[in-house]
């Protein structure tokens, strides 16, 4: 969702500001291009060259460098940006972004923003409680600019309350959150299953599989990252999706209970995307105690479980989408066909273990998308991440063919 977005990170002198290092490389790592511009006091607590080398471009502190006379314009870093975020915020800095006092670059640039703003305040308790700088705030507000809150804890004062700052990868959801306000799934509820299921055979072990949730998790995070309300229910994972404020986790052990979790929120959604690799049996008996070891074979009775994707295509609406997925290690294209027809499935993502890099436990997949309309497209073998944007663009351009 950030990849090739100009964000703009401005620091100011709060303690936080060793964070801004923090913040500026995950901002990078997902793809963002990204400048620093910052107030005198920022300098004073994390040096610039830091946060020059982490955005790959010169830090900017002054409106011109005197010894040469080039001039760092507020004009063009506010047609640049997509969006600027100050953090840390102080209430020094949050007082003259309220009263348009241009007295430094970070303010006047401020000013000159024609992109979304948003701050994460940082200073003592009594500082951010007083009336003077909760006016303020609420005058961004009403000016558009979005604040995440401080969070409570141990302050740099030695006292604790309201008053320190949000981490970076709060930051960074609030960000990613703000640009999906206008992504392409906006206003659509989307269901996602991921991970493996657990079938308990007593109190100690289980069966399950190798899915780490990989998949599960890089759908649901493109899914809200381009505007979808996603509801994810994840079976015991390695990986889970990231926290933000448009996905919602369901976590579940077995495959029971994420039939019932799937069942009871199906209604309500536009799309369900099932890439969870649910258990297709359960022990028919769950020992109450530690089954013993015996030098000897153990016998196990094994009961079907619930097809997750079949009860949702059978109550499936004509204004919902089913997507499934088929890991298959023989006959591929012939069994991912028949999955979407007996499930009712509008595509069917195949993937096979035959394939290097493909399937379980493995940043990358190799898939066919199989579509109800007889289509199918053979995708190369690539990363997770970049497998889930197709999906969610496979699943945009379903929507908007329906619409």
């Amino acid at each position: 969702m950030l990849t090739g977005k100009h964000i703009l990170v401005g620091v100011t002198g709060g303690i936080a500001a060793y964070k801004a290092a923090i913040l500026v490389r995950l901002l990078v790592k997902r793809g963002a291009e990204v400048r620093v511009v910052m107030t005198q006091m920022g300098q004073q607590f994390i040096a610039p060259l830091t946060l020059a080398t982490l955005s790959q471009h010169p830090v900017l502190t002054e409106f011109y460098n005197p010894t040469n006379g080039d001039w760092n314009s507020h004009i063009s870093l506010g047609e640049w940006a997509d969006l600027m975020v100050i953090a840390p915020a102080t209430a020094n800095t949050l007082a003259k972004m309220s009263h348009g006092i241009a007295d430094n670059l970070l303010v006047t640039t401020y000013l000159s923003m024609r992109a979304p703003v948003c701050v994460a305040p940082t200073m003592d308790l009594d500082m951010f409680a007083h009336p003077t700088t909760q006016e303020n705030l609420q005058r961004l507000r009403m000016h558009g600019v979005q604040i995440i809150e401080p969070e409570s804890g141990f302050l740099a004062s030695g006292l604790e309350g309201k008053g320190r700052m949000a981490e970076p990868e709060q930051i960074v959801s609030a960000i990613v959150a703000l640009f999906a306000q206008n992504g392409p799934l906006r206003g659509k509820k989307i269901l996602v299953t991921s991970g493996p299921t657990r079938e308990p055979l007593d109190p100690v072990r289980f069966i399950s599989n190798h899915s780490s949730g990989r998949m599960g998790s890089a759908i649901s995070d493109t899914l809200a990252e381009l505007g979808a309300e996603v509801y994810c229910v994840a079976g015991a994972s390695e990986v889970y999706p990231t926290q933000l404020p448009n996905l919602h986790t369901y976590k579940v052990e077995t495959a029971q209970q994420m039939y019932e979790q799937c069942t009871a929120l199906w209604a309500s959604m536009d799309v369900a995307i099932m890439s969870a690799a649910v258990a297709d049996y359960r022990p028919e008996q769950v020992a109450e105690n530690k089954i013993p070891h015996r030098e000897q074979t153990l016998q196990l009775s094994l009961a079907s479980c619930p097809d997750i994707a079949k009860a949702l295509g059978a109550t499936k609406r004509t204004d919902q989408l089913l997507v499934g997925f088929a890991l298959e290690t023989g006959n591929g294209l012939e069994n991912a066909q028949r999955k979407l027809l007996q499930k009712n499935m509008d595509l069917c993502v195949l993937n096979t273990l035959a394939d290097v890099g493909a399937g379980f436990c493995s940043n990358t997949n190799k898939t066919t998308f199989v579509y109800a309309d007889g289509r199918t497209e053979a995708r190369p073998l690539e990363l997770k991440t970049e497998l889930s944007k197709a999906i969610a663009h496979s699943v945009a351009q379903m929507l908007i063919k329906r619409s």
